[in-house]
């Protein structure tokens, strides 16, 4: 059990690094696959001590080591996030589906993060996320495929509607238009019946964000903005990994 542990632990900070340097680079019109890994600072090529997840922030005590720049805090975070998501994944579920249920943890981390950073729900992250979780469905793991079919219509339908009449009665926009496609996304994976409690979900993640910026001492008003798509990703996980049902026999 612990070498599956581990495991999980392992494939996940691997994601979590790649996944850091996606929310990096592509907001950047940089690719995150192309060339070697450089330096963001001083774009000195990395070796091979300087590409373990997390031991190697560790030993260079989050410096570079040739220009000693401080190295993106970020890498850190989303390596450990990963990594947590990995474990968890392998705990919660039996292979094969543990393999999904992390792939789409990893998914929504990036997709979370996009969101808080960039005020960005990029259609290459979430519209393919539609067909992969009716395929899951085919395949036969999660809630039925008609119910996530449904979901996936319906969650499209909700937020659209919503987005339009905010837009009518105050005159400005009060979503962007990628919230309708990831909760679209959302519905696919979970079902229509799991989409209250995302809804649910976000909406007590919204507040205690709220809480936190008061006790922080940040101004917070009607015209506050929240990255919806964050706390949607955010809501959704936990759900899946209670929802999803294992192949009979797995």
């Amino acid at each position: 059990m612990l070498l599956r542990e581990a495991a999980g632990l392992l494939l996940g900070a691997i994601a979590g690094s790649f996944l850091a340097t996606v929310l990096i680079r592509w907001p950047q019109g940089r690719s995150a696959l192309g060339g070697r890994s450089r330096c963001d600072s001083c774009e000195a090529p990395l070796g091979v001590r300087d590409l373990v997840p997390i031991l190697s922030f560790a030993a260079a005590r989050g410096r570079c080591r040739q220009c000693d720049a401080r190295i993106d805090r970020r890498h850190l975070a989303i390596e450990i996030a990963a990594a947590l998501i990995g474990l968890v994944a392998l705990l919660a579920h039996p292979l094969p589906l543990a393999v999904i249920s992390a792939l789409l943890g990893w998914w929504l981390l990036l997709i979370a993060m996009l969101d808080v950073e960039q005020q960005w729900l990029p259609d290459r992250l979430t519209l393919p996320l539609i067909p992969l979780g009716l395929t899951a469905a085919w395949a036969g793991f999660g809630p039925p495929l008609l119910d996530r079919a449904i979901g996936a219509a319906i969650g499209w339908l909700v937020l659209a509607l919503i987005a339009w009449a905010y837009r009518r009665l105050r005159g400005r926009e009060g979503m962007g238009g990628g919230d309708p496609k990831l909760f679209a996304a959302i519905g696919a994976w979970l079902g229509i019946w799991q989409l209250p409690f995302v809804l649910l979900g976000a909406g007590l993640a919204g507040l205690a964000a709220i809480l936190l910026m008061r006790l922080r001492g940040e101004s917070v008003d009607a015209t506050t903005r929240l990255p919806l798509g964050t706390l949607l990703a955010v809501a959704a996980w936990p759900l899946w990994l209670v929802v999803a049902v294992p192949v009979a026999g797995h």
